[in-house]
């Protein structure tokens, strides 16, 4: 099942959702109302950071089904850069939006975080009546992936009947064994929320929210954690570099060259089949404005079940609507095996996607030719 209809923009090599709180809990709630599983990934500054080097990490975060910005910086970059992210949706914040609610109870399964913590939030949370009822828990150590991954745990799991699992194993980890176990787990809604067993459980406090909504949650966190102060310098950084290396060089790119509606109005695409392949030219400027065209080529090039081949050497613009939408057809060549070859970069199109942070996409095999089909 593909998901090419998503309102997705890449955002430093990462795809992220446009949706507010409101809609992140919809889009949960339906999830497990109707048992479709949902990868609910939540990347935050840190996770942008450490993407930029970990191209597993950076997958995990594709591969998901539901990508929310956690986090301030992440906000004031998308605004900078047109993209229509409008608030932060902490997965914390949606956690208890969730047990705020007053539709159908929902239960959640607690995988992961220190001994004892996981029992005590699954305490805590069934004490009160809420929108959120704990269905098990489980403090797997601090072993491997496969060690926390045997039968007996993903049995546990699904025996649970539970509607949302949430993993705190550390982000790495945590992503990483959710894509080592998802083909196994039952349960609808998969989530790695790190510190939400700790809030639940009473280990750690939230900052208070003014500080959240002004981007000082952090200076918080330091406080009631004091060794993640390494942690938040690196990143910033890190930040500081992309800034002055992609973020500022993209946003004086869009002010100075925009793109014309005729130039949006006269963008084509066509799909042309072979017998183990096809090619998708794409022609003219693309954007969030016309994105919805190239919508159903995608998805009738991903129906194929065949390696892609993506031309764009008639491209004049694109913007990150469209490697957003790029990247879901990379996830979708991915999880059948399949390739994705992007041809025809001109110096122009090529800057956009680096400045995006998106040139592992066409960092990929040669173009594929008539001899390959």
């Amino acid at each position: 099942m593909n998901d090419f209809d998503r309102n997705i923009y890449c955002l430093l090599g990462l795809p992220f959702d446009a949706v507010d709180m409101a809609g992140a809990v919809r889009r949960v709630r339906e999830a497990a109302g109707r048992r479709t599983p949902c990868f609910l990934s939540t990347p935050n500054l840190n996770f942008l950071i450490a993407c930029q080097t970990d191209a597993e990490f950076r997958d995990s975060v594709i591969n998901s089904n539901l990508n929310i910005a956690d986090g301030m910086p992440l906000v004031w970059i998308a605004r900078l850069l047109g993209i229509p992210i409008r608030e932060r949706v902490a997965g914390s914040d949606l956690f208890e939006q969730l047990r705020k609610g007053t539709s159908a109870q929902l239960s959640v399964y607690f995988f992961g975080g220190m001994e004892g913590v996981a029992k005590e939030a699954c305490r805590r949370l069934n004490a009160k009546s809420s929108g959120l009822v704990c269905a098990g828990h489980e403090t797997p150590g601090f072993g491997s992936i496969e060690d926390m991954s045997g039968d007996e745990s993903i049995g546990k799991i699904n025996a649970s009947g539970a509607d949302f699992l949430v993993v705190s194993l550390g982000a790495k980890k945590g992503q990483a064994w959710i894509e080592h176990n998802r083909a196994r787990i039952s349960v609808p809604v998969i989530s790695h929320l790190g510190a939400v067993v700790n809030f639940v459980a009473g280990t750690v406090s939230r900052a208070p929210r003014w500080m959240q909504q002004v981007g000082l949650e952090w200076v918080w966190r330091i406080m009631e954690e004091r060794g993640l102060w390494r942690r938040y310098f690196n990143d910033l950084l890190a930040l500081l570099r992309l800034l002055a290396t992609r973020v500022i060089p993209y946003a004086l790119f869009l002010r100075c060259q925009p793109v014309s509606q005729s130039e949006l109005a006269a963008a084509t695409v066509e799909i042309r089949e072979r017998e183990d392949a096809c090619v998708i030219y794409c022609q003219g400027a693309w954007s969030a404005q016309n994105i919805d065209r190239l919508r159903s080529s995608f998805k009738q090039a991903a129906a194929r079940s065949c390696d892609i081949e993506l031309n764009l050497e008639q491209v004049t613009y694109v913007d990150s609507a469209f490697i957003g939408l790029v990247m879901l057809l990379y996830k979708h060549q991915q999880k059948l095996g399949k390739r994705l070859v992007i041809t025809g970069l001109s110096k122009r199109i090529e800057k956009i996607f680096r400045w995006n942070g998106a040139a592992f996409l066409y960092g990929m095999p040669a173009p594929i030719d008539e001899s390959d089909a």
